[in-house]
């Protein structure tokens, strides 16, 4: 399954690149975030491994990300693996003729075991989760609005 999600960030791109390249804000826009542990490699760096793990109602998940490309401000990709899911994301930040962002992220998912079935029957609800934290991201960089006060 491919998608892109696309949002305009009303703020000049090197406000949302230092904000989205620092981990320790990754709890005010990604919701249900909880901790990310280096694995492996250099933070940030090209072929660097981290474990994020998540609580997502009442399921705790953890996933390996692996940094694929990392050439911020114009564009960072990753892979991340989880029980039953992989997913490929292309992140690119362009900068608007206003001075704004564009934010462009290509999604790629395949599915093993039970979660093929959420892959088949639930497919728009990984496009709206993807959506979902671009806004909250939107909302953080450019209101100084956390997901953690929205609790």
């Amino acid at each position: 399954m491919k998608y892109t999600t696309e949002i305009k960030i009303i703020k000049p791109r090197t406000e949302v690149i230092e904000k989205f390249s620092n981990p320790d804000n990754m709890k005010h826009w990604q919701r249900g975030f909880i901790s990310m542990e280096p694995i492996s490699g250099k933070l940030g760096e090209e072929g660097s491994k981290n474990m994020l793990k998540y609580k997502m109602g009442k399921r705790d998940i953890e996933m390996e990300e692996k940094i694929i490309k990392n050439d911020l401000p114009t564009q960072f990709h990753a892979n991340y693996s989880a029980k039953g899911v992989y997913n490929i994301q292309e992140n690119f930040f362009e900068e608007t003729p206003e001075g704004n962002t564009l934010w462009i992220s290509h999604s790629e998912f395949s599915f093993s075991g039970f979660m093929k079935l959420m892959g088949i029957f639930m497919p728009g609800a990984f496009r709206k989760q993807s959506y979902q934290y671009m806004k909250d991201f939107k909302d953080f960089v450019e209101n100084n609005k956390s997901v953690l006060d929205k609790k």
